[in-house]
């Protein structure tokens, strides 16, 4: 199966310093390493071109950045909010307590979220699979404002977009260890976009109750998998087993996107969930099997542990580049067994989802 992937060397401008940062040294490699100035920071490409590399066992091709235009950016934000954004470019601040900019920063967005939807447009129209090695992230960012490190939400953008190739159904599943709040908001009465998430709660942003389900024509195509803290492998085996997989197949897609954050593994500093790099590769395999196989573009959020985005990316990428296999086909074989707390957290969430879904 072809893989075709965007990076830019432009991605990596986005920083909170103007100073040169490198990798910690040794294998402490958390942003409290004093050497690292914000948990969103080039060395976490750095880190995904190192998993590439390491995984990569056929030949992929790279799909060419551009800039996004405004009116593309409209088509998910606030035409204010886009203004403003653009008013920032060559500035240094912050949107909020987490969310900095610098003089390349609007430039950066612009090109990943153009990026983006060259990727999802070359991937629609020749099949495939693509992978978008981005910065900042985007999943948090509303349709009017900026939000937890993400100023425009790609995801979202590439999901419009392909609706406007002649997608009927679109899903994105976000297994980012945060819930993708601005993602669920700009499609929640929208039938044509299934958002699903599985993410830690509580944490930050605070949203994804798997009550919310979406709201008038949308109702029931919001599909919140919210875990409590310490989830395993086997934990999410459970919740793609007995939720995501069984909405997503009957959903039928014509586009798979996923939100790939990398922050739900164990190493990571900043969540506690307890995911290892395996699990990665077989949420995507997964993924791929429950869709039917359909064209499916991977962007990268979150995960802000070095050696845990190399791994956990690298596995990404051996699922995205695996040849399709039938649904239940692919064992996962996850180590242990979910505990009963999280068992009953995600019958919680089947119960809710019942209402919509026959498979469940």
């Amino acid at each position: 199966m072809k893989l075709f992937v965007l990076d830019d060397p432009l991605f990596d401008a986005h920083r909170l310093d103007t100073e040169e940062q490198t990798d910690p040294p040794g294998d402490d490699r958390s942003f409290e390493d004093p050497h690292v100035a914000h948990p969103e920071r080039p060395e976490r490409l750095r880190a995904c071109r190192r998993g590439l590399e390491r995984a990569a066992t056929r030949l992929w091709e790279r799909v060419g950045a551009r800039v996004a235009t405004p009116d593309e950016l409209c088509t998910v934000h606030t035409s204010e909010y886009v203004e403003t954004l653009l008013e920032r470019r060559g500035a240094r601040g912050f949107f909020d307590a987490d969310t900095y900019y610098n003089e390349r920063s609007v430039d950066v967005a612009q090109m990943a979220a153009g990026g983006t939807l060259a990727l999802t447009e070359t991937v629609w129209r020749q099949g495939g699979r693509g992978l978008a090695l981005v910065r900042p992230p985007g999943h948090h960012a509303r349709a009017d404002g900026a939000m937890g490190f993400c100023l425009i939400n790609q995801v979202a953008l590439a999901a419009r977009h392909a609706l406007g190739l002649g997608a009927r159904r679109v899903a994105i599943v976000d297994w980012d260890v945060h819930h993708g709040n601005g993602t669920e908001e700009i499609f929640y009465e929208d039938p044509h976009v299934l958002y699903i998430s599985v993410h830690q709660h509580p944490l930050y942003p605070g949203s994804g109750a798997a009550t919310d389900c979406g709201a008038g024509d949308g109702r029931g195509f919001n599909v919140n998998v919210p875990l409590s803290g310490a989830a395993s492998d086997a934990a999410y085996e459970a919740a793609f087993q007995r939720v995501i997989e069984p909405v997503l197949a009957a959903y039928g897609p014509d586009l798979l996107l996923i939100s790939a954050g990398f922050d739900a593994h164990a190493r990571d500093p900043l969540a506690g969930m307890a995911l290892g790099d395996e699990a990665y590769g077989a949420m995507t395999r997964r993924l791929l099997a429950a869709s039917g196989s359909v064209p499916t573009v991977a962007v990268l959020e979150g995960g802000y542990d070095l050696t845990a985005l190399e791994g956990a990316l690298a596995m990404t990428v051996r699922g995205l580049e695996s040849d399709p296999v039938a649904p239940g086909g692919d064992p996962w074989e996850a180590p242990g067994t979910p505990g009963d707390r999280h068992l009953d957290e995600i019958e919680r969430v089947r119960g809710v989802q019942k209402a919509f879904w026959g498979s469940l």
